[in-house]
């Protein structure tokens, strides 16, 4: 039985750390583009250049799908508007020079976010996940719009997490997300999976920050852990990926369940 489950665990790692391999590729290059002389060039393009390369090379060696990639560009898109809005309010900062700069941010800081995206479809794929229990969907939807722009609003209108959070649980409470290890198969609530994962980005975080990624207003004067405030956002964050990630994943089955049965008329009417 002990042997069982060390083989399971083996294999519920490896799994994750393959899933990883893009987020851990844009944290490799944050610790090298540090050591990168600035006359050779300036690290956010080594970034960019250097996570456009990965994704080209995960693409045309079969790590990622066509589709995967798609929503990839897609979580890229999304997290550098919020990072030009976010910086123009004040709550970060990337204080070196670079020519792929827009509005104060590079364009390479999308990839941070694309990164998510791209644990989040291989996971689906390597654990073989499957929802039971998804809620309404466009309840789902509603509520993943709120928190995404609740990033927004809160500088200027009341902030809602807290309440979002609560509707989180409420709304997606009998939720499970089965996944397979090995031979068996398992699950655990969808909640506890958004709360993991945020963890998992508030550490990856923590290195970011560590490596010159961006600054935080309390880290001007140095280094600090990031507040723990930031995994709560994370979290939600994360939700908002989950949400897009599961939705895309269900239309797509709907769409071969679809063509499958157009299929299997048109081989039945032309006999």
């Amino acid at each position: 039985m002990l042997k069982g489950f060390w083989a399971e665990l083996y294999q519920f790692t490896l799994k994750n750390a393959i899933s990883c391999i893009f987020p851990v590729f844009v944290f490799v290059m944050l610790a090298v583009s540090k050591l990168l002389p600035s006359y050779v060039m300036p690290r956010y393009d080594f970034l960019l250049l250097a996570c456009i390369a990965m994704q080209v090379w995960m693409y045309r060696n079969k790590l990622e799908t066509k589709d995967e990639v798609l929503v990839i560009c897609l979580f890229h898109y999304l997290g550098l508007m919020m990072e030009i809005y976010k910086v123009r309010m004040g709550s970060w900062s990337y204080p070196e020079f670079g020519y792929s700069k827009v509005l104060g941010v590079p364009l390479y800081s999308g990839f941070m976010y694309a990164s998510v995206a791209s644990f989040m479809c291989q996971a689906w794929r390597r654990f073989n996940l499957e929802i039971t229990g998804w809620p309404n969907r466009t309840v789902a939807m509603f509520l993943g719009i709120a928190i995404y722009f609740n990033f927004f609003t809160h500088h200027y209108l009341y902030d809602m997490r807290y309440i979002l959070s609560v509707l989180v649980l409420a709304v997606f409470y009998k939720a499970r997300v089965w996944f397979s290890t090995g031979e068996k198969r398992r699950w655990m609530p969808v909640s506890l999976s958004f709360i993991l994962i945020g963890l998992f980005i508030w550490f990856g975080e923590n290195i970011a920050t560590f490596f010159g990624a961006w600054k935080y207003a309390h880290q001007h004067s140095g280094w600090q852990v990031v507040k723990l405030q930031k995994l709560g956002s994370w979290t939600l964050m994360c939700i908002v990926s989950y949400i897009i990630v599961a939705e895309l994943k269900f239309l797509k089955s709907s769409q071969l369940v679809v063509n499958s049965s157009q299929s299997n008329k048109e081989s039945e009417n032309s006999r």
